[in-house]
């Protein structure tokens, strides 16, 4: 399908729901799953930031959390699979109190363990040897920096969150976090202020270095540049400020078949707090399960058992999301 047989199918496009999604699929290409390589676990939905961007909504006052039980089938999955990759989301996923069990075990497998990282979980009271204990174990951190304006920064995530993230930034770049040579890699995620396409990432990526190194003296590996999704959180945003159809139908006529080989879902599978599988981590947010609503609901226990390769991949508008412009993944730009 190209962008022109989407626009031309705009009459028939459902109309969205209240959280952003259409009622029914809009006409995204059918996918399924390539062989799996990762494991996105989200740990639970408790975070020390409140982020109006948050397809989780995900903040202090949340208390979901996976349990001890659940947790402890994730290194026999990742053995059982024979996975290459733990990606630990949240919330912050540092506020698990089995999170740094999960990474040693996953270490000890010879698994590559990705912490997406919010920053300001470093100067959080009780948090003081995390970035330490991070560089110990190698862990690849995926830390959000959604720009190098301070006011671009706390405008979107807090009040003081620049100031905090930087200084998290300079904790891990004192242990080697970032610098060549060192084994420890850093790579920052950015966002767009609102309801706009990421710009091309290398040139952005260009620029953050330039910024970064010139005004801290900070050093990172790559730059991450997301799309938005209009889902939960943001979805509603944009509903109150009459932009969410708009986006949808930015997304829709900037979809480029050439980025469906390399979307996120094709090569992982999201599990949730009490251990529900889904195709991606905005599908869980959405509560569509694994292969779709028509499917039986999968639990992480069948992972012990099942291959999903070749399995259908459930989709709708907000896949658009990943497919848009450059495109959009957990490692940044498919273009």
């Amino acid at each position: 399908m190209s962008s022109a047989s989407l626009s031309t199918s705009r009459s028939s496009q459902p109309s969205a729901g209240s959280n952003g999604v259409a009622a029914e699929p809009p006409g995204f290409p059918a996918l399924r799953r390539q062989a799996l390589s990762c494991l996105q676990v989200n740990l639970g939905y408790r975070c020390n930031q409140s982020c109006s961007h948050c397809h989780v909504g995900a903040s202090p006052t949340r208390t979901e959390s996976m349990d001890a039980a659940t947790a402890a089938l994730i290194p026999q999955v990742l053995k059982a699979r024979g996975l290459g990759s733990l990606d630990l989301t949240g919330g912050a996923p540092e506020l698990h109190p089995l999170f740094r069990q999960l990474v040693r075990q996953a270490r000890q497998l010879g698994v590559t363990v990705i912490d997406r990282c919010n920053l300001t979980i470093l100067s959080e009271p009780g948090q003081e040897d995390l970035a330490a204990f991070l560089a110990d174990q190698e862990v690849v951190v995926v830390a959000s920096l959604p720009c190098y304006s301070a006011d671009n920064v706390d405008r979107q995530r807090g009040d003081g969150v620049f100031e905090r993230s930087i200084a998290g930034l300079q904790q891990l770049q004192a242990l080697g976090y970032g610098e060549q040579g060192s084994g420890l890699v850093l790579n920052l995620v950015y966002n767009p202020q609102g309801a706009a396409l990421p710009p091309p990432q290398q040139q952005l990526e260009a620029q953050y270095k330039q910024v970064l190194e010139r005004d801290f003296g900070l050093r990172f590996n790559q730059l991450f540049a997301l799309a938005n999704m209009p889902i939960q959180r943001f979805a509603a945003v944009l509903k109150a400020s009459g932009q969410l159809e708009s986006y949808l139908e930015l997304l829709r006529s900037s979809h480029r078949d050439a980025n469906l080989d390399g979307v996120m879902c094709r090569s992982l599978i999201s599990v949730d707090w009490q251990g529900q599988l889904f195709d991606c981590d905005f599908n869980q947010m959405l509560d569509l399960p694994a292969g779709g609503s028509d499917r039986p609901r999968l639990h992480l226990r069948d992972l012990l058992r099942l291959d999903p390769r070749h399995q259908p991949i459930a989709v709708g508008e907000h896949c658009f999301g990943c497919t848009a412009g450059s495109g959009s993944s957990c490692s940044g730009s498919l273009a």
